[in-house]
C-alpha cells in the first residue's frame, strides 16, 4: 500500500489522526506532497515512513526547498507516478507534465481539498490536508494495487471514504 499526505503545515509534530498514522505504519511507501513547512516535521516523516518520497511546496522553509525538489516521478508496482505540490501546476500545465514523464498518475496537493478527478485522461489523487484541512474533515489517500489495477480511496481521519477510484493499468 501507498499512503499520500500533504499539507501539514507543521512546526514541531507531524499532526497525524489516528487513522493516518495507522497507514503511515502499514505503507510501504509515503508520499508527501510538500506543505511540511519546517525541516523538524520532514525529519519526522523521513523517521517513520519505511521509504518516504516527497516533493517541496509552497509554505516549506527555504532549507526544505533546497532539499527536496518541486517535481518527482516514481515507479512505484506497474504505475509510474508524478508527484508535485501543485502550486506552480494548473489543469493544463500538469497533463503536459504527466505526459512528458510518462507518468500513469498525479498525485497533488496544495489546495487542501481531497479527491480524485481526472484532466483528460490523467487521474489526479488530491489527498487533501491531514492536519489543515479546508471545508472538510482532514484526509489522505490509500492506494492498494491488484491485478493490473489500482484502488485509490481518499479517507477521512476516522476511516470514512471521501472518494474511491478503481483504475486499470
Amino acid at each position: 500500500m501507498l499512503t499520500a499526505l500533504g499539507d501539514t503545515h507543521g512546526t514541531v509534530n507531524l499532526r497525524l489522526s489516528d487513522r493516518a498514522r495507522t497507514v503511515l505504519e502499514e505503507a510501504e511507501l509515503l508520499v508527501h506532497v510538500g506543505d511540511f513547512t519546517t525541516l523538524a516535521v520532514y525529519d519526522g516523516f523521513k523517521e517513520r515512513a519505511r521509504e518516504l518520497i516527497a516533493v517541496h511546496g509552497n509554505s516549506d522553509t527555504a532549507e526544505l526547498r533546497g532539499r527536496l525538489p518541486a517535481v518527482r516521478t516514481v515507479d512505484w508496482v506497474d504505475w509510474r507516478l508524478l508527484v508535485v505540490h501543485g502550486h506552480e501546476h494548473d489543469r493544463t500545465s500538469l497533463p503536459l507534465l504527466a505526459r512528458e514523464r510518462g507518468a500513469d498518475l498525479a498525485i497533488v496537493g496544495h489546495t487542501h481539498r481531497p479527491g480524485i478527478e481526472r484532466v483528460g485522461d490523467l487521474p489526479i489523487v488530491k489527498p487533501g490536508s491531514h492536519a489543515d484541512p479546508r471545508g472538510g474533515p482532514p484526509t489522505h489517500a490509500e492506494l492498494r494495487p491488484g491485478r493490473g489495477t489500482l484502488t485509490v480511496e481518499v479517507r477521512t481521519g476516522e476511516g470514512e471514504t471521501v472518494d474511491r477510484e478503481r483504475m486499470m493499468g
